[in-house]
């Protein structure tokens, strides 16, 4: 495949709809154990954890092709209003590893193929980008994070969502998409949580609130949020910290992103998501990121793949040039 980042120096235009669809159309590397790049984008193409509407296993192959909306070869992303730009190719390497292999109907082995491929990428140094699935690929992301932590110190895990995700067990079942954020909570190396964008009639019960706040969680909804500005709510967040971001798509409301199997009304719209996230980037380190939940099947626009692989794009950006920096 023709480097992307090559692209503009020799000539070839190579414009989003040509070539082989990886992540941003950034190189492909298949070797788990050759990473070498700053960010590595892993797919884990699992949806058996949904209580209701399925096809979340085809979200990351909707945010690949969406992401080569944003990739014309440019050497990089110039944002008029921030005066940077993000992602120089002569400063930040994506490649993109590929899906972690999905056994059907097997959750436990799902699970561990994606958490060996989040291991596979800090074993490199890079920052994991997960392309979900379901929420509970959020699981294994967490679980691929202990020897990390045990070596540079704990994660604050922050959540944009519609939905608490704090089941404990339901019917035996403790790793559906409805159980990630208590499964983090209850690591030793998850510092605290920061869940916003809650809203409505929710898949937690009461009692699971009160044991997320009892846990260390922080909640917000979306319009506690916009009461409070974005400043406020980052004050909330621990300055400092190590940051493990997780985005279900169906925190946005489902007016600019209805692909997805659980929309809610009420949601965040894109600018208030960026912003939130943008500071968060300057207010502490994020070592990790998924996003989740997008079921392109649902949105025949195309808009929410779009949507996912932008604020993506953006987030990517904003962490490498906070480090930069």
């Amino acid at each position: 495949m023709t480097d992307r980042k090559n692209s503009y120096e020799t000539g070839r235009l190579n414009l989003p709809f040509v070539g082989i669809c990886t992540f941003g159309k950034n190189p492909y590397q298949p070797d788990w154990d050759a990473i070498e790049a700053d960010v590595a984008i892993l797919g884990a193409p699992f949806d058996f954890g949904t209580q209701w509407r399925a096809g979340a296993r085809f979200g990351p192959r909707a945010i690949r092709e969406a992401s080569t909306l944003f990739s014309f070869g440019h050497g990089g992303a110039y944002d008029h209003e921030d005066d940077v730009t993000y992602l120089p190719a002569d400063k930040v390497r994506i490649v993109d590893i590929g899906d972690a292999d999905i056994v059907h109907t097997d959750t436990t082995q799902s699970h561990a193929a994606i958490e060996a491929g989040v291991r596979a990428i800090l074993k490199a140094g890079a920052l994991p980008v997960v392309l979900g699935g379901d929420h509970s690929v959020n699981i294994p992301c967490i679980n691929a994070f202990s020897d990390d932590c045990a070596e540079k110190g704990p994660i604050h895990l922050v959540q944009i969502d519609a939905h608490l995700d704090f089941v404990d067990e339901r019917h035996g079942v403790r790793y559906g998409h409805g159980n990630p954020m208590r499964r983090a909570a209850e690591k030793p190396y998850v510092s605290g949580l920061s869940q916003f964008g809650i809203r409505n009639v929710s898949s937690t019960a009461k009692e699971g609130y009160d044991d997320a706040r009892a846990m260390g969680s922080d909640i917000l909804s979306v319009r506690q949020i916009r009461k409070l500005g974005v400043e406020a709510v980052l004050e909330r967040v621990p300055a400092g910290q190590r940051y493990y971001v997780t985005i279900d798509i169906d925190g946005f409301d489902p007016s600019i992103a209805p692909g997805t199997g659980t929309p809610s009304h009420g949601g965040f719209i894109y600018y208030e998501v960026l912003e939130l996230l943008a500071g968060l980037a300057k207010r502490g380190t994020i070592v990790g990121v998924d996003l989740v939940e997008v079921a392109p099947d649902y949105d025949h626009t195309g808009s929410t793949a779009i949507l996912a692989a932008q604020i993506l794009m953006n987030l990517i950006g904003r962490i490498m040039h906070a480090r930069e920096g």
